[in-house]
């Protein structure tokens, strides 16, 4: 070789022929996927063509519609994001209390129901 490095015929012979052997396999799966294409077109031809925006679900986000105007408007959505936020974890807060509430009362019902389940016996 032209770097002075040498190289065993056995070697190269093995390469060569794994080579070969992915370069047969290649070919042979491009035909079975030009087979699948071909069977797909002879399939949908007789579709009317539908255009691709059409067939992925676009849903706005109110982030693209940031009015780009100047730092007011930036800060106006800021603040706005923060105060729905805030409101979320204020509801989150008292939904969880209400939890709790019904917890404790569940658990003093328990409590109740075995006490006298023991009395009983």
């Amino acid at each position: 070789l032209p770097n002075g490095v040498t190289y065993h015929t056995g070697t190269y012979q093995d390469r060569l022929g794994k080579l070969q052997e992915h370069l047969r396999q290649l070919s042979i799966l491009f035909r079975k996927l030009r087979l699948v294409y071909d069977k797909c077109n002879e399939n949908c031809a007789g579709l009317d063509p539908v255009p691709v925006e059409q067939l992925i679900p676009y849903v706005e986000d109110d982030y693209w519609k940031i009015d780009d105007r100047g730092p007011a408007s930036q800060l106006r959505y800021a603040s706005d994001e923060r105060r729905e936020i805030m409101e979320v974890n204020k509801k989150l807060k008292q939904k969880n209390q209400q939890l709790k509430q019904i917890m404790d009362q569940l658990r003093n019902l328990i409590w109740d129901i075995n006490a006298m389940l023991a009395m009983r016996n």
